[in-house]
């Protein structure tokens, strides 16, 4: 499971890295209120779009 995780990370490595990017600036650093909510909207679509990709339990 953590090795199709990390080959999901690495095959999108754009999208990890701003995936890691806004989730540190949000847990670290305290944005103004709307920038936040923008922000934690995208990463929230981008855990939706990790998700779907890699499809970690496939029925």
């Amino acid at each position: 499971m953590f090795k199709n995780i990390l080959n999901g990370f690495i095959d999108h490595p754009i999208f990890t890295s701003v995936f890691i990017a806004d989730f540190g600036i949000l847990l670290f650093h305290r944005p103004p209120f709307i920038f936040s909510l923008l922000m934690l909207g995208a990463l929230m679509g981008m855990c939706m779009y990790f998700g779907q990709k890699l499809a970690l339990f496939k029925i």
